[in-house]
């Protein structure tokens, strides 16, 4: 799923980061290397995932992102 919008870029953004810090303390605490790696494993493949998505929705020029439908609902003629 593409990120739409800047609140969805946003959120992303965020969740990225708390994965990033859950496999930093899992490093840090996991004593045992093949533990940390299936522990760490998805979580760094999600991150690899969502640093697409960002990337692909950075890629885009405002002006091309599909718009909500509020933005998009002309008000009634008069």
């Amino acid at each position: 799923m593409m990120i739409q919008n800047e609140k969805e870029l946003k959120a992303t953004l965020n969740r990225i980061e708390r994965f990033e810090k859950i496999v930093e303390k899992l490093q840090q605490v996991e004593t045992n290397p093949r533990n940390y790696e299936l522990s760490a494993g998805g979580f760094l493949a999600e991150i690899d995932r969502m640093n697409l998505e960002v990337a692909e929705y950075l890629s885009v020029h405002s002006s091309e992102l599909i718009k909500p439908i509020a933005d998009s609902v002309c008000s009634p003629s008069m």
